[in-house]
C-alpha cells in the first residue's frame, strides 16, 4: 500500500477532488489542512510550494490534482 499525503485547504475544489478521488479508490491518505494546522503550511512555504494540493505518494510529489499522474503512481 502507497503512504499518501495530501496538502490541503477548506477552500480548495481541486484539493476536494483529490481525496474523494482517494476515498472512491479505497486509498488511504494523510490530510494536512493548512487552513487549520499552521505546520503543514510552514512545511509547505519551506519548500517553496505556494498552492495545493500537494499530494506525495511514496516520495513522489504531485502539485495539483491530475487523476492520470495519480492512477500511475497509485498504480489503479
Amino acid at each position: 500500500m502507497a503512504n499518501v499525503d495530501i496538502y490541503s485547504s477548506d477552500t480548495c475544489g481541486y484539493c476536494h477532488a483529490a481525496i474523494d478521488f482517494f476515498k472512491a479508490n479505497n486509498v488511504e491518505y494523510t490530510e494536512h489542512n493548512i487552513s487549520k494546522d499552521p505546520e503543514a503550511k510552514k512545511f509547505l512555504m519551506a519548500k517553496g510550494i505556494r498552492g495545493v494540493p500537494f499530494i506525495i505518494i511514496d516520495g513522489e510529489e504531485v502539485m495539483g490534482f491530475d487523476e492520470d499522474i495519480l492512477k500511475k503512481l497509485l498504480k489503479l
